[in-house]
């Protein structure tokens, strides 16, 4: 990761003018960190499954990267969740303006498949890394996850909606970045699958968590702001904390055992990602 930090901030997003801050703001929330999980899944992928494409990888990893980072930006604007703080930093309505966050949100959102038509990779492989992109992080995916959980609001769902919801929103990015790794590594369609399976059980236990510290956590320990999803679908608002917790432990548990069915140093390292993350105590 300390390769792919290096190589992310030396390619950020560029576009000098007379504006007074725009390429600034382009890339503040780039700079401000994060857990970078999402870029961190599709390497260990390729780094397992093929070596030899790791660095090659980095430029898919990037696009992921700010592809995410576009729908944390928007995630926060006053239309949305009106938050005030992403990564410990102000966000970006905040530090600038409520058009430079949206226009921000815009050009990383294009700009993520302009360093994935760019990336030294096979035609073939570009193109399936552009529709995977496209498809789990656009209409049918995450914006629509997006789009339901703001048009739903102080509505409680049903947990078979709140999944679909999340499914959506939160998981298929996550399910989509391991499934990338595994079209780099040129993997057969069941190890694919079997990715993107994991991807999206492991993109709802991301999102369990999340909800347990927005329900426990200050705003100072999460580096966001806390406390807010009182009127929001989350798991913990239908389940309660307890019962949150306890789910979200069973399902980290269900994980590395289906970690163990990928098999290899992968399935280890999957493991050990998930028993890091998202198990008490560890």
């Amino acid at each position: 990761m300390a390769q792919f930090e290096s190589f992310f901030l030396a390619n950020l997003p560029e576009a000098p003018s007379f504006h007074p801050h725009y390429e600034e703001a382009l890339q503040v929330m780039l700079k401000a960190g994060g857990k970078r999980f999402r870029p961190m899944l599709l390497l260990k992928v390729v780094e397992h499954l093929a070596p030899l494409l790791a660095e090659h990888a980095l430029h898919a990893a990037a696009a992921v990267e700010m592809l995410h980072t576009y729908s944390l930006i928007h995630d926060d604007l006053p239309a949305m969740d009106n938050a005030s703080l992403r990564r410990g930093h102000p966000t970006l309505h905040v530090s600038f303006d409520e058009v430079t966050a949206i226009l921000v949100g815009d050009a990383l959102n294009t700009h993520a498949f302009a360093v994935l038509a760019k990336a030294p990779l096979s035609a073939a492989v570009r193109i399936a890394l552009v529709e995977t992109l496209a498809l789990y992080g656009g209409a049918g995916g995450m914006v629509l996850g997006q789009a339901i959980d703001c048009h739903f609001e102080n509505q409680l769902l049903s947990l078979e909606k709140l999944e679909f919801l999340h499914t959506n929103k939160t998981a298929k990015l996550i399910a989509a970045s391991l499934k990338m790794g595994g079209i780099i590594a040129g993997c057969d369609n069941a190890t694919e699958k079997a990715l993107e399976a994991f991807g999206l059980k492991l993109g709802l236990l991301f999102q369990i968590q999340d909800d347990v510290i927005d329900a426990t956590q200050t705003s100072q320990e999460a580096g966001k702001p806390t406390g807010n999803d009182g009127v929001k679908n989350s798991f913990t608002n239908l389940l309660g904390i307890k019962e949150a917790e306890r789910q979200k432990e069973e399902l980290a548990q269900i994980l590395c055992r289906e970690a163990g069915e990928i098999g290899g140093a992968l399935g280890d390292d999957l493991a050990r990602i998930v028993t890091a993350y998202f198990i008490k105590g560890k």
